[in-house]
């Protein structure tokens, strides 16, 4: 009979919160929306050439395309604020349909305004303008119509993943909504364990709006989580000043009321300028660096003939877990990877190629891969492992806003490094100086803060506590 152990129960948990993770529909939203913004913009010129052509006898006449490409921006403009691509219009073509006709009349009264007092009113024909007007609406509304369509068929009419976490509270009928129980999965929201850390962050990752309904006595735990995974939340409840609302949301058809508890650190436009400067920096570092990370490679592989890279497991972004790339500069045999000891000066453990990358930062630079695959970030709070310790403390035990940092990727560089807060936490202070900075990273990030922290990490790669 095999015996049950506590890493058999770990693995076990593991493999059904694996099944349990839903795919991200946000590529498939960016997708949606740059055909529609597409289409649009060639369903514009299609209608007022018709129109021309109806009125004017002539194709592609002159003055109604002016029209036509002197509107556009306009409509473009007043649509992305008024959420004519947004994810409500991807479900709810009625919606959508009112948006873009709204925008497109307003774009036109702003034209005509325009047109009236610069005296160039006369330049347009009224009549194919206004049949250009009218074919568009009536396209804009048909092509709403078919895009619902086609999400209902190819997307089984699910525009966001939405989940409720029961955790005891009062029932929640959320439709179309994935449903799961804490007890299930052994949720605790009071608990630091990060490997239950670990499994919420997987539960949620894709997730578009997290719901939770408990007891009253936990909703302040949960709302702490929450904020920790950077994730949409809502919590069922009344409202409460200690959980930190950001907002209510009234859900009149299921008689509920939610507090919104959560929303994430960046909104879709950061997130999407985020990737892209990561993308960019790793991708070129990865080909100006590759000479040495051969060397270096070629190196630590002659001194003792051991892997050239350790991979040790890291907290990444919602707690979750991930395995993070270094070059390996300490003895096969010595290698710690729960990191529960940290380096010091004239470590036994360090080889001697090992020492010249550390003080260097040199072994930092295999998190470029990371980078690459998404699961870390060029700029962000550096990814501890799970042993870290200060004051032969957990970090987690030291400050309990430690998992917030996490509701980013992690960095290959961060603010707290820039700082000169890096090295060994042999005090309670190195791990509260590093976390500050963190969250003040995180409450106001920009792309040009990026930046700044880039080339500012290039005076301090070799440093008085790189060992």
């Amino acid at each position: 009979m095999n015996r049950v152990t506590p890493k058999l129960l770990e693995s076990v948990r593991h493999q059904s919160v694996e099944s349990k993770v839903v795919p991200s529909l946000e590529r498939r939203r960016l997708r949606a929306y740059a055909v529609m913004l597409l289409a649009d913009g060639a369903m514009f010129h299609l209608c007022f050439a018709l129109a021309a052509m109806l009125w004017e006898g002539r194709w592609w006449e002159p003055r109604a395309m002016l029209a036509a490409q002197a509107m556009l921006p306009a409509y473009f403009t007043i649509a992305l604020y008024n959420r004519t691509y947004g994810v409500r219009a991807l479900g709810d073509w009625l919606f959508a349909s009112r948006q873009a006709v709204g925008a497109l009349l307003v774009s036109a009264a702003l034209i005509n305004f325009v047109g009236f007092y610069t005296k160039t009113n006369e330049d347009f024909s009224r009549a194919s303008v206004t049949l250009g007007l009218l074919f568009t609406a009536i396209l804009l509304v048909a092509l709403r119509r078919v895009q619902a369509m086609v999400i209902a068929r190819q997307w089984d009419g699910r525009v966001t993943n939405r989940l409720v976490i029961d955790d005891g509270g009062s029932s929640f009928p959320f439709d179309g909504a994935d449903r799961i129980l804490a007890a299930d999965y052994n949720l605790d929201p009071a608990s630091h364990d990060p490997f239950m850390l670990d499994r919420l962050g997987k539960l949620l990752r894709n997730q578009d709006q997290v719901v939770v309904s408990c007891p009253r006595e936990r909703r302040e735990d949960w709302a702490f989580l929450l904020k920790c995974a950077g994730v949409y939340g809502e919590i069922v409840s009344e409202p409460a000043h200690s959980l930190g609302a950001v907002g209510v949301h009234r859900y009149d058809e299921l008689d509920r009321t939610t507090l919104v508890v959560s929303t994430g650190p960046l909104g879709l436009r950061a997130r999407i300028l985020k990737r892209a400067f990561d993308v960019v920096v790793a991708g070129s570092a990865l080909l100006v660096l590759a000479p040495l990370l051969i060397v270096v490679a070629v190196l630590i592989k002659l001194e003792d003939r051991g892997p050239v890279l350790f991979i040790q497991r890291r907290l990444g972004r919602g707690n979750q877990f991930f395995d993070m790339f270094k070059f390996r500069s300490m003895r096969e045999d010595k290698l710690d990877h729960t990191g529960e000891r940290s380096a010091g000066r004239e470590d036994d453990r360090v080889t001697r190629v090992g020492a010249f990358i550390r003080r260097t930062s040199i072994d930092e630079l295999p998190q470029i891969i990371n980078v690459l695959k998404g699961d870390m970030s060029i700029v962000g709070p550096r990814p501890h492992a799970l042993g870290s310790r200060a004051n032969n403390k957990y970090f987690w035990d030291i400050d309990r806003q430690y998992w917030q940092r996490h509701c980013l990727k992690p960095g290959l560089t961060g603010l707290a490094q820039v700082r000169g807060h890096r090295g060994a936490t042999e005090h309670e202070k190195d791990l509260t100086d590093r976390l500050q900075s963190d969250l003040e990273y995180i409450a106001g990030w920009s792309l040009r803060r990026d930046i700044e922290i880039v080339l500012r990490t290039v005076r301090v790669l070799t440093h008085e506590n790189a060992y």
